[in-house]
Protein backbone atom coordinates (compact mmCIF):
# COMPACT_ATOMS: atom_id res chain seq x y z
CA UNK A 1 0.00 0.00 0.00
CA UNK A 2 2.83 2.25 0.72
CA UNK A 3 4.18 1.75 -2.29
CA UNK A 4 1.08 2.38 -4.04
CA UNK A 5 1.19 5.50 -2.29
CA UNK A 6 4.37 6.54 -4.01
CA UNK A 7 2.96 5.64 -8.12
CA UNK A 8 -0.51 7.77 -7.38
CA UNK A 9 1.87 10.87 -6.60
CA UNK A 10 4.11 10.42 -9.79
CA UNK A 11 0.52 9.75 -11.37
CA UNK A 12 -1.02 13.09 -9.82
CA UNK A 13 2.31 14.79 -10.97
CA UNK A 14 2.58 13.46 -14.64
CA UNK A 15 -1.38 14.42 -15.03
CA UNK A 16 -0.44 17.93 -15.12
CA UNK A 17 2.25 18.41 -17.73
CA UNK A 18 2.21 21.91 -17.98
CA UNK A 19 3.81 22.74 -14.27
CA UNK A 20 5.10 21.02 -11.75
CA UNK A 21 3.50 19.29 -9.03
CA UNK A 22 4.72 20.17 -5.28
CA UNK A 23 4.71 17.49 -2.37
CA UNK A 24 4.99 18.72 0.41
CA UNK A 25 5.67 16.97 3.84
CA UNK A 26 5.37 18.83 7.32
CA UNK A 27 5.87 16.92 10.86
CA UNK A 28 7.56 18.64 14.30
CA UNK A 29 11.30 18.47 14.61
CA UNK A 30 12.60 15.05 14.27
CA UNK A 31 9.57 13.81 13.12
CA UNK A 32 11.71 12.22 9.69
CA UNK A 33 10.60 14.54 6.69
CA UNK A 34 13.53 14.85 5.20
CA UNK A 35 14.92 10.83 5.40
CA UNK A 36 11.25 10.26 3.73
CA UNK A 37 12.03 13.14 1.18
CA UNK A 38 15.44 11.37 0.08
CA UNK A 39 13.81 8.27 -0.26
CA UNK A 40 10.97 9.51 -2.35
CA UNK A 41 13.00 11.77 -4.21
CA UNK A 42 15.02 8.44 -5.24
CA UNK A 43 12.16 6.16 -5.56
CA UNK A 44 10.27 8.74 -7.91
CA UNK A 45 13.55 8.93 -9.87
CA UNK A 46 13.56 5.13 -10.67
CA UNK A 47 10.08 5.48 -11.84
CA UNK A 48 11.14 7.94 -14.71
CA UNK A 49 9.59 10.95 -12.99
CA UNK A 50 11.61 14.00 -12.65
CA UNK A 51 12.20 15.13 -8.86
CA UNK A 52 13.49 18.20 -7.54
CA UNK A 53 13.88 19.16 -3.92
CA UNK A 54 13.15 22.52 -2.21
CA UNK A 55 13.25 22.25 1.59
CA UNK A 56 11.93 24.76 4.04
CA UNK A 57 15.20 24.92 5.91
CA UNK A 58 17.06 26.92 3.14
CA UNK A 59 14.72 30.08 4.33
CA UNK A 60 16.58 29.76 7.64
CA UNK A 61 17.13 33.33 8.47
CA UNK A 62 20.69 33.98 9.28
CA UNK A 63 22.61 33.65 12.09
CA UNK A 64 23.35 37.52 11.91
CA UNK A 65 19.65 38.15 11.00
CA UNK A 66 18.60 36.41 14.08
CA UNK A 67 21.05 38.18 16.37
CA UNK A 68 20.02 41.32 14.86
CA UNK A 69 16.13 40.14 15.92
CA UNK A 70 17.34 38.93 19.38
CA UNK A 71 15.77 35.32 18.07
CA UNK A 72 19.09 33.69 17.51
CA UNK A 73 17.76 31.20 21.20
CA UNK A 74 14.50 30.45 19.28
CA UNK A 75 15.82 29.27 16.02
CA UNK A 76 13.44 27.27 14.44
CA UNK A 77 10.51 29.08 15.85
CA UNK A 78 8.19 30.37 12.56
CA UNK A 79 8.78 33.40 12.90
CA UNK A 80 13.16 32.69 11.73
CA UNK A 81 12.27 31.73 8.29
CA UNK A 82 11.73 33.83 5.49
CA UNK A 83 8.80 32.75 5.15
CA UNK A 84 7.49 35.36 1.64
CA UNK A 85 10.81 34.02 0.07
CA UNK A 86 9.88 30.30 0.72
CA UNK A 87 6.43 30.98 -0.58
CA UNK A 88 7.70 33.30 -3.71
CA UNK A 89 10.42 30.18 -4.45
CA UNK A 90 6.88 27.83 -4.21
CA UNK A 91 5.19 29.80 -6.55
CA UNK A 92 8.11 30.19 -9.34
CA UNK A 93 8.43 26.11 -8.98
CA UNK A 94 5.00 25.04 -9.71
CA UNK A 95 4.36 27.75 -12.60
CA UNK A 96 7.65 28.29 -14.52
CA UNK A 97 8.07 24.65 -15.55
CA UNK A 98 10.37 25.69 -18.56
CA UNK A 99 12.54 27.12 -16.18
CA UNK A 100 16.01 25.93 -14.07
CA UNK A 101 15.57 26.65 -10.65
CA UNK A 102 18.22 27.20 -7.81
CA UNK A 103 16.71 26.63 -4.60
CA UNK A 104 19.05 26.56 -0.92
CA UNK A 105 19.41 23.96 2.37
CA UNK A 106 20.64 24.48 5.48
CA UNK A 107 24.14 23.29 6.72
CA UNK A 108 23.66 21.85 10.17
CA UNK A 109 27.57 21.69 10.27
CA UNK A 110 27.62 25.36 9.92
CA UNK A 111 24.35 26.34 11.29
CA UNK A 112 23.32 28.44 8.03
CA UNK A 113 21.32 28.64 5.39
CA UNK A 114 23.40 27.95 2.00
CA UNK A 115 22.09 29.10 -1.59
CA UNK A 116 21.46 27.34 -4.77
CA UNK A 117 22.24 23.87 -2.84
CA UNK A 118 19.31 22.34 -5.27
CA UNK A 119 19.10 22.47 -8.88
CA UNK A 120 15.29 21.97 -10.00
CA UNK A 121 15.62 20.88 -13.75
CA UNK A 122 13.73 22.83 -16.45
CA UNK A 123 10.94 20.04 -16.91
CA UNK A 124 7.29 19.66 -15.15
CA UNK A 125 7.32 16.41 -12.56
CA UNK A 126 7.29 16.30 -9.49
CA UNK A 127 8.95 19.04 -6.47
CA UNK A 128 9.50 17.79 -3.25
CA UNK A 129 8.67 20.76 -0.20
CA UNK A 130 9.27 19.92 3.34
CA UNK A 131 9.72 21.41 7.00
CA UNK A 132 8.06 22.25 10.05
CA UNK A 133 5.34 25.18 9.55
CA UNK A 134 3.82 23.78 5.75
CA UNK A 135 0.49 23.69 7.30
CA UNK A 136 0.80 26.59 9.85
CA UNK A 137 -2.63 28.99 9.31
CA UNK A 138 -1.18 32.00 10.49
CA UNK A 139 1.80 34.45 10.01
CA UNK A 140 1.96 34.12 6.04
CA UNK A 141 2.58 30.72 6.10
CA UNK A 142 -1.07 29.94 4.18
CA UNK A 143 0.99 31.34 1.05
CA UNK A 144 3.26 28.66 1.00
CA UNK A 145 0.04 26.29 1.91
CA UNK A 146 -1.38 27.57 -1.49
CA UNK A 147 1.97 26.87 -3.21
CA UNK A 148 1.68 23.24 -2.64
CA UNK A 149 -0.63 21.05 -4.60
CA UNK A 150 -0.67 18.05 -1.67
CA UNK A 151 0.17 18.17 1.62
CA UNK A 152 1.30 15.25 4.02
CA UNK A 153 1.92 15.18 7.64
CA UNK A 154 3.76 12.86 9.54
CA UNK A 155 2.05 12.02 12.96
CA UNK A 156 5.25 10.63 15.30
CA UNK A 157 5.26 10.64 18.87
CA UNK A 158 6.21 13.55 20.49
CA UNK A 159 9.12 11.93 23.00
CA UNK A 160 9.91 9.69 19.88
CA UNK A 161 10.69 12.79 17.99
CA UNK A 162 12.12 14.68 21.15
CA UNK A 163 15.12 12.04 21.87
CA UNK A 164 15.54 11.90 17.79
CA UNK A 165 16.27 16.05 18.46
CA UNK A 166 18.37 15.57 21.20
CA UNK A 167 20.89 12.72 19.90
CA UNK A 168 20.96 15.44 16.66
CA UNK A 169 21.78 18.04 18.74
CA UNK A 170 24.58 15.85 20.53
CA UNK A 171 25.76 14.77 16.70
CA UNK A 172 26.59 18.35 15.54
CA UNK A 173 28.42 19.32 19.30
CA UNK A 174 26.04 20.50 21.65
CA UNK A 175 26.48 19.74 24.82
CA UNK A 176 24.38 17.02 26.69
CA UNK A 177 22.91 19.95 29.42
CA UNK A 178 22.27 22.19 26.03
CA UNK A 179 21.08 19.61 24.13
CA UNK A 180 18.80 19.03 26.91
CA UNK A 181 17.18 22.09 27.33
CA UNK A 182 17.49 23.04 23.23
CA UNK A 183 14.86 20.51 22.94
CA UNK A 184 12.55 21.70 26.06
CA UNK A 185 12.28 25.21 25.18
CA UNK A 186 12.65 24.91 21.22
CA UNK A 187 11.72 21.90 19.61
CA UNK A 188 9.14 20.21 21.75
CA UNK A 189 6.89 23.93 21.97
CA UNK A 190 7.38 24.17 18.21
CA UNK A 191 6.60 20.54 17.53
CA UNK A 192 2.95 20.89 19.15
CA UNK A 193 2.65 23.93 17.15
CA UNK A 194 3.31 21.65 14.27
CA UNK A 195 1.29 19.50 15.54
CA UNK A 196 -1.68 21.75 15.84
CA UNK A 197 -1.69 22.29 11.98
CA UNK A 198 -2.17 18.58 11.21
CA UNK A 199 -5.52 19.13 10.09
CA UNK A 200 -4.37 21.30 6.60
CA UNK A 201 -2.70 18.06 5.68
CA UNK A 202 -4.19 16.02 2.52
CA UNK A 203 -2.76 12.33 4.12
CA UNK A 204 -1.66 11.80 7.77
CA UNK A 205 1.03 9.14 7.69
CA UNK A 206 2.07 7.23 11.04
CA UNK A 207 5.44 5.84 11.51
CA UNK A 208 4.23 2.71 10.55
CA UNK A 209 3.37 3.69 7.34
CA UNK A 210 6.63 5.66 6.63
CA UNK A 211 8.50 2.43 7.77
CA UNK A 212 6.66 0.46 5.10
CA UNK A 213 7.72 3.04 2.36
CA UNK A 214 11.05 3.10 3.00
CA UNK A 215 11.32 -0.30 3.13
CA UNK A 216 9.58 -0.73 -0.16
CA UNK A 217 11.81 1.76 -1.82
Amino acid sequence: AAMGLVDEVVVRALAVPARRYVLGIAGGPGAGKSTLADALAATVTARGCPVGRAPMDGFHLSNEQLERLARRDRKGAPDTFDVDGYAELLRRVRSEAAARILAPDFDRDADEPVADVHVIAPAPGLVVAEGNYLGLPADGWPAVRDAIDELWFLDVDADVRAERCRLRQLRYGATPAHAQVWVRDVDRPNGELVDSSRNSADLVLTTADVDRMLAAG
